[in-house]
């Protein structure tokens, strides 16, 4: 990232944090847009030349290295911290290439292949990096391009498509519903020749968010929130303004906190329709949850109940929920078993956990978790923002002080999450 934008945003990244256990959070949080809904929106814009303003924009890190990548691509862009908003003019002609130097730095770097394709007829992009939670391959975003007529190969570190004849629509059937693949596919459909439909689609609401966007635009889709998205191609998309959706991931977050902590938290701008299975298991774990005009609340006054957890797609319990699930189950009492079913690599959180004591043996894709009265106080380290964010749940119920290294993941994800976690009456500090 370029000084001007580090200086700009002023968001910045320390590597540590310090918890002090024992807290019971309660009060009020208002989640922000979600950073898996906001970026995916950024990468949209490039589909139509003109000023497209995406608004209830997170704070987060990832959204200045969005910023500085559409920038690179010919794009003047505008963040503006006060307002939550991003105003990006997209020029007639854009750069096609995605340098490695900013795409290693978030895995959502990926979603401009789509639009870049669609508008250029031609895309390199470096092959992503992001968190460390599986090999999360391109095969299923590269055999949706191809079937809609791009040639697309792996070339000294990029992806690199080219449709010099244009794309031109296709059915193509998705071997596992992949957010990634169905969000590149539907971008690059809008503006081919013909009709795709992406049968096995992801259901996501972060998808429904940015095909709503691009219906604002133009677009012409039908099916969103289903498993069968269909998308008219059309000549060409206009700018348009959008609000990003609310992040169920951090609101599911917050009410883990809840009932880990015994806490009493009110999530405003949460929507207990996303979170359906994360919240029902909540109730089996004992917490109380209550809608509110504006959002949930969440109580807990005993000892949470441990609870099975398979993670699935949407609307099955969310990947980005379990380190959550794993941290509460911990300390919960009984025995547990979490599967996960969507990224290998997430079980590298369960090796911090048991720096904290926790009993918990891993195999394959299963965790079986035994659980105890507190954890002990260790330094441990984050290695994906959903495990960093674990961590710091987990140091709230450990007996004495948590250090958490690598605590910038947490950044790219949670919003002033310090802050916040201090006005619930935690103490968290940065180092």
């Amino acid at each position: 990232m370029t000084a001007p934008y580090r200086k700009q945003l002023q968001w910045g990244i320390m590597d540590r944090l310090r918890v002090v256990g024992g807290a019971r959070l309660s009060g009020t949080v208002r989640v922000s847009g979600a950073k898996n809904s906001a970026l995916k929106l950024m990468a949209a814009t490039l589909l139509a030349p003109g000023r497209s303003t995406i608004t209830n924009l997170p704070a987060i890190a990832d959204v200045d290295y969005m910023a500085e990548l559409l920038t690179r691509l010919g794009c003047k862009v505008e963040v503006d911290k006060g307002r939550h908003e991003v105003n990006i003019d997209v020029p007639e002609k854009l750069g096609h290439r995605a340098d490695y130097d900013l795409v290693r730095k978030m895995r959502a770097s990926i979603n401009v292949l789509g639009p870049l394709i669609a508008r250029e007829l031609i895309a390199e992009v470096a092959l992503p990096g992001g968190d460390a939670i599986g090999s999360r391959g391109l095969d299923y975003h590269i055999n949706g391009l191809t079937d809609m007529g791009a040639d697309v190969n792996s070339e000294h570190g990029f992806v690199i498509a080219k449709a010099p004849k244009g794309l031109k629509g296709a059915n193509i059937v998705l071997e596992f519903p992949s957010v990634g693949a169905t969000e590149n596919i539907m971008t690059a459909a809008t503006l081919a020749n013909g009709t795709t439909t992406i049968e096995n689609a992801a259901r996501e609401p972060d998808v429904v968010d940015l095909g709503e966007f691009l219906i604002a635009m133009g677009a012409k889709i039908t099916g969103l929130g289903t498993h069968t998205i269909t998308i008219d191609g059309v000549k060409e998309l206009k700018p348009a303004t959008h609000a990003t959706l609310a992040d169920r991931i951090v609101s599911g977050t917050w009410a883990f906190a809840a009932a880990m902590t015994k806490g009493d938290i009110t999530i405003e701008n949460g929507r207990v329709d996303h979170l359906e299975v994360p919240l029902d298991k909540l109730v089996e774990a004992g917490a109380v949850v209550t809608t509110t005009s504006n959002g949930f609340r969440v109580k807990m006054d005993k000892r949470p109940i441990a609870v099975d957890v398979a993670t699935l797609p949407y609307p099955g319990f969310p990947t980005d929920l379990q380190p959550m699930v794993i941290a509460l189950n911990a300390i919960a009492e009984g025995t547990s078993l979490v599967t996960e079913n969507v990224f290998e690599g997430r079980f590298m959180f369960v090796n911090e956990l048991l720096r904290l004591g926790a009993n918990i043996q891993v195999d394959g894709h299963h965790a079986a978790i035994t659980g105890i009265s507190e954890l002990s106080a260790a330094p441990v380290a984050a290695t994906d923002i959903r495990a960093g964010a674990g961590l710091v749940l987990a140091a709230l119920v450990s007996d004495g002080v948590t250090t958490i290294e690598d605590a910038y993941h947490i950044d790219r994800g949670y919003p002033d999450f310090p802050a916040q976690l201090q006005s619930l009456g935690a103490d968290v500090s940065r180092n």
